[in-house]
């Protein structure tokens, strides 16, 4: 049954992979804490529920495997919970995972409601039945599911803060393959979207709004795993916005998205392998001078950032200029607008890459007192060479060796021969071009200046606003959080004045007429007497009235 369904096993194929190289790892990263078998527990836990989201054959299964995922996601994240970054990141993570589960719960209730079915090829046998606007629905919804698991905008700020986790292990967990799941879904839904022009542009717009987020935020943060997790967020854009292309895109989404996870993993375990030597540390304004020191670690970590930034013939080199290559060939004027997102992209990438590099392993040391750099052991730097290999050779493999194309045609069908509007061997060489302007650029300002040891404070607006993320978390604080804020004490104070209140104001009326009425009975013959007097006075007057009348 895997082998019949190529986009699951080239998904089996990463997750397990990916997985048995973190296990090994963590064996030597985790072997002085004594909470690494809990640890471990929910590594198992992720990789099972990772592997049930992707095998299973019917939106519902996916949606188990999806909430284990993101269960997984929350334990690792808030593993040391009694640090107060950790927690607050963890819950941070489970809300806006939450915003994004509800349009994929959604999207499969209306599913049903309309197909009675919510199997794969119930659905896709049947999605050309339902009017435009259902099947718009339908893709927008799943693109709010996608969006909040793989941290596209607008729910991204969760991912950089999800860093907090048994570092790089962790991040890597969320670099490498949870936050691929957006890509599989959108992936996995392509006749759906392949019915709706709308939704597929919307998931253009998401994934070129999100590339430039992550390449922007990722040029001005001091912090090894939050740039390369700024890093995540923008090759996931690269992936959202070649599958939003359509048939065009698909392959090439999926390509980056297997490339990426072999160099990105070499990324983080390297960053892991860092921080090992420097004490755990993250701030690169205290590494440098590393390369002699950390041997195995550069070279692997070195092949990896070359493969992210495209240089030539290695992994991100081929995928990477296949998307922009897709997205130019649509021959209008999005499609040149997307392009030119995506070659800028590539140069921001190099920019803040290589500033990473130079920042870390070249300069001056810069080590705090009483840091003593070392290699890893050989836990830690074999599967950094065993993912070296693939951040060299991946892509070229499934380009041009064994096209992925060929192996996924089952799912997306054959592959139509391309229009190109501008020739691939000219994108190529701007493609590079611009790489290289993003090389030289870090190079003149990062690479010929002293890295000074505290951050400057008087920077321009642009990097302050990189600094902070450029505003997600004030602008969400604004348009969500304190209108939520406002909103719920105003239905408190409603509550508590209004229907608590009624409640209330009405026992006290009865209470306090009873009372007064009860000081009638008072037990006086002579209070009675004169009751009935009343009472016989007016029974007679009334029937005076009647009788005059």
């Amino acid at each position: 049954g895997l082998l019949s369904d190529p986009l699951s096993a080239a998904f089996v194929l990463l997750i397990t992979g990916v997985g048995s190289l973190i296990h090994v790892y963590s064996i030597g990263y985790m072997a002085h804490d004594p909470a690494r078998r809990r640890f471990f527990a929910y590594l198992n836990l992720f990789v099972a529920a990772m592997l049930l989201l992707v095998l299973g054959n019917s939106f519902v299964a996916l949606y188990v495997g999806w909430e284990g995922v993101g269960l997984a996601s929350y334990l690792l994240i808030a593993f040391w919970y009694t640090r107060p970054a950790a927690a607050t990141a963890a819950k941070k993570a489970f809300i806006m995972n939450r915003v994004g589960d509800v349009g994929l719960a959604l999207a499969i209730f209306l599913m049903f409601a309309q197909l009675g079915t919510t199997d794969y090829d119930g659905v896709f046998g049947e999605i050309g039945t339902l009017a435009g606007g259902t099947v718009t629905a339908i893709g927008l919804l799943l693109l709010l599911g996608a969006c909040g698991k793989s941290g596209q905008f607008p729910l991204q700020a969760w991912l950089p803060d999800a860093m907090e986790g048994p570092t790089p292990v962790s991040a890597l967990i969320h670099a490498a393959t949870m936050v691929t799941a957006g890509v599989y879904l959108i992936a996995r839904s392509a006749p759906i979207y392949d019915e709706t022009t709308t939704a597929r542009t919307v998931v253009l717009a998401v994934g070129a709004v999100t590339l430039m987020i992550g390449a922007i935020a990722g040029c001005a943060y001091d912090d090894i795993k939050k740039v390369l997790a700024y890093s995540t967020v923008s090759q996931i854009g690269y992936m959202f916005l070649a599958v939003g292309l359509g048939p065009a895109g698909y392959v090439a989404g999926l390509a980056h998205l297997l490339t990426h996870g072999f160099f990105k993993a070499g990324l983080f375990l390297g960053a892991g392998s860092v921080m090992h030597a420097m004490d755990d540390q993250v701030d690169m304004r205290r590494f440098g001078g590393l390369w002699r020191k950390l041997p195995v670690t550069f070279v692997t970590f070195g092949l990896g950032y070359l493969a992210l930034i495209g240089f030539p013939f290695l992994s991100g080199y081929f995928t990477k200029d296949a998307i922009i290559e897709a997205a130019l060939d649509r021959g209008d004027v999005w499609g040149y607008v997307l392009g030119g997102v995506a070659v800028l992209g590539a140069g921001l990438t190099a920019f803040y890459m290589t500033r990473l590099m130079l920042m870390t392993f070249f300069g001056r040391a810069r080590w705090t007192d009483g840091v003593h750099p070392h290699e890893s052991p050989a836990t830690m730097t074999l599967p950094m060479v065993v993912l070296a290999f693939g951040s060299v050779g991946a892509g070229a493999l499934l380009v041009s060796v064994f096209p992925l194309s060929g192996w996924l045609e089952p799912v997306f069908g054959e592959p139509e021969e391309a229009l190109h509007v501008i020739a691939p061997a000219t994108i190529g060489i701007v493609v590079t071009a611009v790489m290289a302007l993003g090389v030289l650029a870090a190079l003149l300002f990062v690479g010929r200046r002293e890295v000074p040891v505290t951050a400057p404070v008087r920077v321009s607006p642009v990097t302050r606003a990189a600094r902070n993320a450029l505003y997600a978390d004030a602008v969400n604080e604004s348009l969500f959080m304190r209108p939520g804020q406002w909103l719920t004490r105003a239905l408190v104070f409603f509550d508590n004045r209004g229907v608590d209140g009624a409640v209330n104001g009405l026992a006290a009326t009865l209470g306090g007429s009873s009372s007064r009425l009860g000081r009638a009975q008072n037990g006086f013959v002579r209070s009675y007497a004169l009751g009935m007097l009343g009472g016989a006075v007016l029974v007679a007057g009334a029937l005076l009235a009647v009788t005059a009348g």
